[in-house]
């Protein structure tokens, strides 16, 4: 019997007897859920009832410990945080002497309590996510690298897989170089590769927080700087944050609201659709996992350009099946211009990125949870 006890930032909301939050998140959980007998959750929880783009953990014999949510930005948050230590660590202890597999979400404050936790139980299981960028030569907070230091070390975090995006090249053997995943091996649908052609617009497609770690801006001054050189180009921006009053006055004042369209959060269904008549997904990410929104583009043959962070160059073969650019307007108007121009090399490109991304699918990704839960 696998009594499974995760350790999770999250902010869990209930609905009735549901617990639930985050759709990426609750839509992986549940994958490893179908293989375990009995769950316990250790997260915060809000009041707030979910919205409709939140979805719900399923198993039948699950309980959710809540915790309060900590945080340590500013002096006032980080002196109530620490009152409330005590008790997270009581539960997270409590939950571990339970669990036969403990899994972590990683990098957090939860994950890096649980990471101090889990090494008073070097017998038991584990798995921890870490679900953030892993290149030591990132630049990372100081909790961040404590985490990757104590998740490394094979005998402060023993018999764990710790499950990264991408391939470093670790030495450590407790590390394993993993993929996430977002569509069904059957979700293969034929999707023909978009003709650049001249006098029709070429479609960019934007997906993520409008907040200045993605870099949204920079997006709409590319499609502008295309614009006064005459080509036509259009951009669907996928998302919400507290960058969309700068972007729509930027829009205004440059006269971009009819090249421009803000759509707000909208299901992974309307996306999906905007993808499979996209050119160029524009992705200028400041710090990523696994970019789950450059596999999808890909997965419907829309090439992205993006820049190169965490494993986004090992997604992407180094301009084989993307292209790698400077987080600059300039940059991605010269990759989209030289594309426009070699119209067969942008085909063959959009064919390896679909072909490449096509074998990360959910059966595959079940397959190696089910090898991790089931290893000795």
């Amino acid at each position: 019997m696998i009594r499974f006890l995760i350790i999770s930032p999250v902010l869990h909301k209930k609905e009735q007897s549901q617990y639930g939050g985050y759709t990426p998140y609750i839509r992986e959980m549940n994958i490893w859920l179908r293989h375990v007998d009995q769950v316990r959750v250790i997260a915060p929880v809000s009041s707030i009832p979910p919205d409709a783009l939140e979805s719900m953990y399923q198993h039948p014999h699950m309980e959710v410990v809540e915790v309060p949510f900590i945080e340590f930005k500013g002096f006032r948050k980080s002196l109530e945080s620490a009152w409330k230590l005590p008790l997270i660590v009581w539960r997270i202890l409590s939950g571990m002497i339970w669990a036969s597999h403990i899994h972590l979400r990683c990098p957090s404050n939860m994950g890096l309590l649980g990471t101090f936790a889990q090494i008073f139980f070097p017998a038991k299981k584990k798995t921890v996510k870490y679900a953030n960028n892993w290149d030591w030569n990132s630049r990372q907070p100081f909790s961040y690298r404590l985490q990757q230091r104590i998740l490394r070390h094979t005998v402060l975090t023993h018999n764990t897989s710790v499950l990264v995006y991408g391939d470093w090249k670790e030495r450590s053997k407790n590390i394993v170089p993993f993929f996430t995943a977002t569509y069904s091996r059957d979700h293969r649908l034929p999707a023909p590769i978009r003709d650049l052609i001249a006098n029709q617009p070429i479609r960019l497609i934007y997906v993520g927080t409008l907040t200045s770690n993605k870099r949204p801006l920079e997006c709409l001054r590319s499609l502008q700087s295309l614009k006064n050189l005459g080509y036509s180009v259009v951009l669907d921006m996928f998302g919400d944050g507290s960058q969309r009053p700068e972007l729509e006055a930027y829009m205004e004042a440059h006269h971009l609201t009819r090249e421009v369209k803000l759509w707000g959060k909208q299901s992974p269904e309307t996306v999906e659709a905007y993808f499979r008549k996209a050119h160029f997904l524009v992705f200028l990410s400041r710090s990523e996992g696994w970019p789950k929104v450059v596999a999808e583009a890909m997965w419907w043959g829309c090439l992205p350009i993006t820049t190169d962070v965490s494993c986004v160059s090992q997604m992407v073969d180094v301009n084989r099946r993307g292209v790698i650019v400077l987080p600059t307007a300039e940059e991605v108007k010269e990759a989209i211009i030289q594309l426009v121009n070699r119209p067969e090399r942008y085909q063959e490109m959009c064919r390896e990125a679909m072909d490449w991304s096509r074998e990360y699918h959910l059966e595959r990704f079940e397959a190696e949870i089910v090898k991790l839960l089931e290893a000795k």
